[in-house]
């Protein structure tokens, strides 16, 4: 008898876990649906880590396709978010990204030689500095 009830008590215990199981395996579904809903007007997907390149007319995972520049002033106990330089192949445009800046992107034509710039922006590709309006801003990690 006592083998009856720890068999049936088994087996209850099991179908509950199936159970939960089923449900936790539904909601994963249901989430993953979800992933990926926050494309923008170009289709790229920004959770994914996706955006819109005008140079490249594509989306690119900027972290992946660009050249990292590290802020110059780091405030102590914030983060470092770095800003991202694209080249065009004909190396005649980069594309920008900067944080915290309004614009998607910024777009600087060739100036000189690897010199790239506007009014405000100038970035050279043999040092890899970009100035803010005259002021070393960003530097790359170059050996």
């Amino acid at each position: 008898m006592n083998r009856l009830a720890i068999v049936v008590i088994g087996l209850m215990l099991c179908s509950a876990c199936g159970e939960r199981a089923g449900n936790s395996e539904q909601k994963g579904k249901q989430d993953a649906v979800n992933v990926g809903a926050d494309k923008d007007e170009h289709g790229c997907i920004g959770s994914a880590g996706y955006t819109w390149s005008k140079l490249k007319n594509d989306c690119i995972q900027i972290f992946d396709a660009g050249f990292r520049l590290n802020p110059v002033a780091i405030e102590k106990d914030k983060e470092v978010i770095s800003a991202f330089v694209l080249m065009s192949n004909d190396q005649s445009k980069i594309e920008l990204f900067l944080p915290d800046d309004d614009q998607h992107s910024i777009l600087l034509n060739k100036t000189g030689d690897l010199i790239y710039g506007n009014d405000t922006y100038r970035y050279d590709a043999k040092k890899s500095v970009l100035y803010v309006k005259d002021q070393v801003a960003y530097k790359g990690n170059v050996e």
